[in-house]
């Protein structure tokens, strides 16, 4: 009998220590596949998030607004080609920046203060960085639905003319998880929401929309205000977008740069998320 229940009893260890040796390899991914399940009470909100944002923005500011650019200036109004194809690149870049605003922000708040879940994540064999990996990977992963489906619609509407077009969706992937990482970092540092979030939307966000060439070209804006759209991410991931949507002229070295400073701003974001986590959580 005494050798059955030691038998039981390490059998219950030898399933314990694989299932904790499987947990530290694949953390990442439960975390993904929790922050997946969280997303779906609200996928009602994301479906109509990612459907919706297109149908309005295109047709209200791309169509509408683009007859009245194009019946003054020309089919060719902007950059040799229409308004709405000059604008939806820009659109494509800012639905992502939007979810980044979304999931970077008021989650790692709930995860580490109002429903302290990365607390109890880390109390397993889950590491720290693996909680922030998986964080990025679940936002990605809504980046590209959210995207996707706003380029389907680029194509209805006639806005992505270039055979490259579709390149632009990466490229929004990269321009979001770039902006989102700092931001999600940033997250990290709170203790308490006491206004500093809103101040990000406030002050951050929408001066980045407004002079980061995403409505008109950065160079007709006074040379004072166009370091704001130099230093943004949005206006390099919109000018990167609309090489490939249609063709925009632009020197190679300048794309790399674009490429460059979206990467490097997205490792050194992550990087700084992961050491601030492991930092607070393992106090």
């Amino acid at each position: 009998m005494r050798q059955v229940s030691d038998g039981i009893r390490s059998a219950a260890l030898a399933a314990a220590v694989a299932g904790a040796a499987r947990t530290r390899r694949y953390g990442s991914w439960y975390v993904a596949e929790h922050r997946f399940r969280v997303m779906r009470s609200y996928a009602q909100t994301v479906l109509f998030t990612a459907v919706g944002s297109p149908l309005v923005y295109l047709y209200a500011m791309g169509v509408g607004l683009a007859s009245l650019v194009d019946g003054n200036l020309g089919d060719n109004a902007v950059n040799g080609v229409s308004y709405l194809a000059f604008l939806a690149p820009a659109l494509l870049a800012s639905s992502a920046i939007a979810v980044a605003s979304e999931e970077f922000t008021y989650p790692i708040m709930l995860g580490f203060k109002w429903n302290p879940t990365f607390f109890a994540m880390n109390a397993s064999s889950i590491q720290p960085g693996q909680i922030i990996n998986g964080i990025v990977i679940s936002v990605a992963a809504r980046m590209v639905l959210t995207c996707t489906i706003f380029y389907v619609f680029m194509l209805v509407f006639g806005a992505a003319p270039g055979p490259l077009g579709f390149v632009a969706v990466p490229v929004a992937l990269l321009t979001g998880l770039a902006f989102g990482a700092l931001v999600m970092a940033y997250t990290a540092t709170l203790k308490d929401d006491t206004g500093q979030l809103a101040m990000v939307q406030r002050f951050v966000i929408l001066p980045m929309t407004l002079f980061s060439g995403t409505f008109f070209p950065l160079d007709v804006l006074p040379r004072y205000l166009q370091w704001i759209g130099w230093i943004s991410p949005l206006w390099h991931g919109t000018e990167l977008s609309r090489v490939f949507a249609y063709g925009m002229p632009e020197p190679i070295w300048l794309s790399l740069v674009h490429v460059l400073y979206l990467a490097v701003l997205l490792a050194v974001g992550w990087v700084w998320a992961r050491r601030l986590t492991v930092r607070r959580l393992n106090k």
